[in-house]
């Protein structure tokens, strides 16, 4: 293909020119750019009754007004959700999917039965099995975007959108998706580091949580501290409004009318990119970074000296942020975060690893700070510690390899995505969503098109005299 690469570099140089726009017209036209308004809040698209993230108020005069922040699971906060299966000893993840799909929490007998249902439907056919297993893949996630398309050719009413047939095909993908991880994870290592194959089937008696980590891990090989944690990963994972980019994507593309299998795969190449999904591996690298350059963990000087420089874009990766620091919606606090970091302690103390635990909260305090003195006035909005600061941690905590921090994402929000598939589906005036997008091109005169191919070569000469 090397004779081609003139054409190509000829048609990637042109990317320069007809691709570019000018920021000016963005606000000369007043465009919303990533759908968000001057203030950094949403512009609003939707309505939903699914998940609400409450980070702000917004005053009659418009400004914001940070409060402690809060996530709603179908009205209920996060909080109350997590301490009312806590008190009742139990893992809340199957909880939480069978509110978030129905709108209501479960007896102990509908949660009983539910249990057993997603239990009945975890086992894989022979063909996903073998699609995992023959068709190679180094990235997780797009074996499962794969693994999900191989689904849609088992179901036999794949093309049915009724609510019966929704729910049964949400609840197939929610029960499915820590398996296909699972073996997708070991046919990886298998393939790609020579590691011997080891596939569990699943255990009917056993949690969304611990039937993940026995999949991946086998019997002795995780604690109940471990499956815990785990749990509540998941529970705080599973929904978080409809604006997420990941969430929005199934929402555009449900109301196009498609199937549920290739909704939740554009879902799911939307979670890949590393400015959604892999988040926490971005916080990861840059803690494994700070453990290696700062020499004394408990010195704040030492560290708010280093992160100062990073904001600076003198040190690391020079993008000038401090991953983990900071939430489109959250400003006070991130609940998500604040519950998953006091059991992250526990978990780090029985690993033996409460040092790096400290040293993380340390960056979190002192990265705060840092960010706020560097804005000085400019300040647009108060910061806090988001759940990705310590999300990847814990994972490590736990034993979870880095590949698969982004599809633990994916097996949580699921739930979320099933749930506001659902409906997408069943607004009673639905509409496809089509946004406007204004073309700001220059038109070229039909005599120069008639004249000369190079039709473009003449817009940018046209432009260049016009400005002049």
């Amino acid at each position: 293909m090397t004779e081609y690469n003139h054409l190509i570099q000829k048609l990637s140089d042109s990317i320069k020119i007809t691709s570019s726009i000018e920021n000016e017209l963005f606000t000369k036209y007043n465009v919303k750019r990533g759908l968000r308004n001057e203030d950094h809040t949403g512009v609003l698209v939707g309505l939903t009754k699914i998940g609400e993230v409450k980070g702000y108020e917004k005053n009659t005069d418009g400004t914001l007004t940070p409060i402690d922040g809060d996530l709603f699971y179908r009205g209920i906060s996060v909080l109350d959700l997590v301490e009312r299966f806590r008190a009742k000893g139990r893992h809340g993840y199957d909880e939480v999917v069978y509110l978030l799909l129905s709108g209501n929490l479960p007896t102990n007998e509908e949660l009983e039965w539910f249990h057993r249902y997603l239990a009945d439907q975890r086992h894989l056919c022979s063909m996903s099995k073998m699609s995992i297993l023959d068709l190679r893949g180094s990235d997780i996630m797009n074996i499962l975007a794969r693994s999900v398309m191989v689904l849609y050719t088992e179901d036999q009413y794949a093309e049915d959108t009724s609510r019966e047939n929704l729910m049964k095909q949400s609840l197939n993908l929610v029960a499915k998706f820590p398996t296909i991880i699972a073996y997708a994870y070991h046919a990886m290592r298998h393939h790609y580091q020579k590691r011997t194959l080891s596939l569990r089937h699943p255990k009917e008696d056993l949690s969304t949580a611990e039937n993940f980590l026995y999949m991946l891990k086998g019997t002795g090989n995780y604690t109940e501290l471990d499956a815990a944690v785990l749990d509540l990963a998941l529970v705080l994972h599973a929904e978080h409004g409809g604006g997420n980019n990941s969430t929005f994507t199934i929402r555009v593309t449900s109301s196009s009318g498609t199937d549920t299998y290739s909704a939740v795969t554009a879902a799911i190449g939307s979670l890949k990119g590393p400015l959604h999904g892999g988040a926490n591996l971005r916080v990861m690298a840059m803690f494994d970074h700070l453990k290696d350059v700062i020499t004394d963990w408990k010195d704040r000087e030492e560290i708010a000296a280093y992160l100062l420089r990073m904001l600076n874009k003198e040190v690391y990766n020079k993008t000038g942020l401090i991953y983990g620091i900071g939430h489109a919606v959250y400003t006070l606090s991130d609940p998500r975060a604040v519950l998953l970091k006091n059991v992250a302690r526990r978990l780090a103390e029985e690993k033996g690893r409460l040092d790096e635990f400290e040293f993380l909260e340390t960056i979190e305090g002192t990265g705060i700070d840092v960010f706020t003195r560097y804005k000085g006035e400019d300040a647009k909005k108060i910061v806090c510690a988001n759940v990705d600061l310590c999300s990847g941690f814990v994972y490590s905590l736990i034993g979870i390899p880095k590949e698969l921090f982004t599809p633990m994402f994916a097996m949580a929000r699921i739930a979320g995505w099933a749930a506001h598939r659902i409906e997408e589906l069943n607004f009673e005036s639905r509409r496809i969503i089509r946004p406007a997008y204004m073309t700001v091109c220059d038109r070229v005169p039909s005599n120069l098109v008639l004249r000369d191919s190079n039709a473009m070569d003449h817009a940018e000469k046209r432009k260049k005299s016009l400005s002049q």
